[in-house]
């Protein structure tokens, strides 16, 4: 083994010469590998989040080998291994319960083995944070692949966006202005592909972001799942980990405060999903970025929205390719952004960009000539969300931006499906529906539910969207006039836990104000009264998770597993 070889991490493990390397190789030999794989070539983790369980993911396991050939062919040794998969559509009580166990089990999988490097293979919404998070808690040279798009579903003729368009369907069947077949011939046509959500939802906007701060090649957040394209990306990624691991260019010198800063303006042009400031607070929280909730608007919600896809716009991720994709939206933000920012390219964000075109205005607008002036998230502040809330103004009605209205309270999730529907519900159009205990700890998990239905009466009124408020997430395919991430949350006594029927609530987007009209010492005769509710769970990781998670403007993660241990096993057994 050479000198620069020996400051391999894997050397560790496989340049030992006594019992470590015996038992090292020799069990290792047992794949098939043979002796020219321990010569001391840098050892490749292929961080796998296929499972049958997570249909988003499902097409890894072929991205994998493609990965592999990449290795292979510069000189590197890989090793796949998998991870806990969160597959959005399938799992209870919510993923985002899972994201920081998931993080966990990558940060430890890599900490753990002879590795030098890492690929991260995601596609669903909470696999591409959650690596990213236990990745960066170790700060290996570390490339991310993501899976890539379904290609665009299609219902009689028409484009339909997964999330957005099951939304639509869905209340059209509850106010039953659709048939049942009509609801099932949309349902068989949605998820038509490999890939996630084609829609500018949470894994697509994740994707996005991981391309953005300069995480993964090139083009690589909107290449549909099935393009053949995505699979030598693939190969060209196994290619330069190899390289990245010889350059020590580390996860660290990548996602940087400017990078962070990058992600946010253009996750504002993108119309992106709010579920973004959760998992960038946590991510840049585990490598010790600063940043604060506040950051997101004050970076990111003047800046102009620039893509026209659902669920803020019309078109869907295969389109986004078409028009040029992510490369084009920075070029026409290139007087915003932290150009000179690292990549895993070993080039600038500036250099990987240079030339990029637009070839459909339709989809992505110039920046002099934007969908909308300014519709980036907004953080909201007031006596009901001390420590924040936000709103996603491009996927909201306008007319609701300031609004006043009376609350109508559900006490639970269970609360409200008892009695959403009930037809002598007290509710009209211009009240402002409250939903209590769906927050991180709470529910416990924060859950996706804060895009909650309306009342059936008034769907069937034509009432199509409310002021709705919770401490709960929606998802980034998910749209309406909608407040999320209400903190402190309901159930370690925040102010929505005081709400109660009848309160008047005032609105004010532009303000960035959100409040209730209650008098300050009604609010401390409510609170001396406020009982806590009983945990839902108290055992095994779940009881963990309560004990340890942080609020929505925290990023959720565990108080735990803020920062990270770095690289270097903890103690070595002989």
């Amino acid at each position: 083994m050479t000198g620069d070889n020996k400051k391999l991490r894997s050397a560790g493990w496989f340049g030992d010469e006594w019992h470590q390397g015996f038992v090292s190789r020799g069990w290792t030999k047992n794949q098939g590998h043979p002796e020219q794989m321990f010569d001391g070539r840098p050892v490749i983790g292929i961080c796998n989040t296929w499972s049958d369980l997570n249909p988003c993911n499902a097409h890894l396991r072929i991205l994998a080998e493609q990965v592999k050939r990449g290795v292979y062919e510069a000189g590197g040794f890989p090793l796949e291994f998998p991870v806990t998969s969160l597959g959005e559509t399938l799992m209870k009580p919510t993923t985002m319960l899972y994201r920081n166990l998931a993080s966990m089990d990558v940060e430890e999988s890599i900490r753990a083995n002879p590795l030098d490097g890492v690929v991260l293979l995601t596609s669903c919404d909470k696999t591409t944070p959650a690596c990213l998070m236990g990745a960066a808690s170790v700060d290996l040279p570390t490339i991310a692949v993501t899976g890539g798009p379904m290609l665009n579903g299609k219902f009689r003729n028409e484009n339909i966006g997964s999330g957005t368009d099951v939304y639509r369907f869905t209340t059209e069947l509850r106010a039953g202005s659709i048939s049942r077949l009509d609801y099932l011939e949309a349902e068989a046509g949605i998820s038509r592909s490999d890939g996630h959500c084609m829609t500018m939802g949470t894994a697509s906007t994740m994707a996005c972001m991981v391309e953005t701060v300069g995480l993964t090649l090139p083009s690589g957040a909107a290449i549909p799942g099935p393009d053949a394209r995505r699979k030598r990306l693939g190969h060209l990624a196994g290619n330069r980990i190899v390289e990245m691991v010889r350059e020590d260019l580390r996860m660290s010198r990548i996602l940087t405060r400017p990078a962070v800063e990058n992600a946010i303006k253009v996750n504002a042009a993108l119309g992106g999903s709010t579920n973004f400031v959760v998992h960038l607070l946590a991510i840049a929280g585990r490598l010790g970025v600063e940043l604060k909730l506040d950051d997101f608007d004050r970076l990111g919600s003047r800046m102009p929205h620039l893509v026209n896809l659902m669920p803020s716009g019309e078109y869907l991720m295969e389109d986004f390719f078409y028009a040029g994709g992510l490369p084009a939206v920075i070029q026409e933000l290139e007087e915003h952004l932290h150009m000179d920012t690292l990549t895993v390219t070993g080039k600038t964000l500036g250099e990987n960009t240079s030339g990029a075109q637009c070839y459909n205005r339709a989809v992505i607008a110039a920046i002099d000539k934007p969908l909308k002036e300014a519709a980036g998230i907004a953080v909201l502040r007031g006596n009901l969300c001390p420590d924040g809330a936000i709103i996603k103004p491009s996927a909201a009605s306008p007319e609701l931006m300031q609004h006043c209205g009376r609350a109508v309270v559900f006490e639970s999730i269970e609360d409200y499906r008892a009695r959403i529907d009930d037809p002598n519900l007290d509710v009209d159009k211009d009240n402002v529906l409250v939903l209590k205990g769906i927050g991180p700890k709470g529910f416990p998990g924060m859950p996706e539910a804060g895009k909650f239905g309306l009342p059936k009466k008034l769907l069937q009124q034509g009432v199509r969207d409310m002021v709705c408020i919770s401490d709960g997430r929606m998802s980034g395919t998910a749209y309406g006039t909608v407040i999320l991430h209400v903190a402190p949350e309901a159930a370690v006594g925040g102010p929505l836990a005081l709400v109660e029927n009848g309160d008047l609530i005032e609105l004010d987007v532009e303000k960035r104000s959100l409040n209730m009209v209650v008098s300050d010492e009604e609010l401390q005769s409510r609170r001396q009264a406020w009982t806590p509710p009983r945990p839902v769970v108290t055992r095994g990781y779940a009881g963990l998770y309560v004990k340890h998670v942080l609020q929505a403007d925290k990023g959720v993660d565990l108080d735990i597993l803020v920062g990270g241990s770095g690289p270097d096993v903890y103690r070595e057994p002989r």
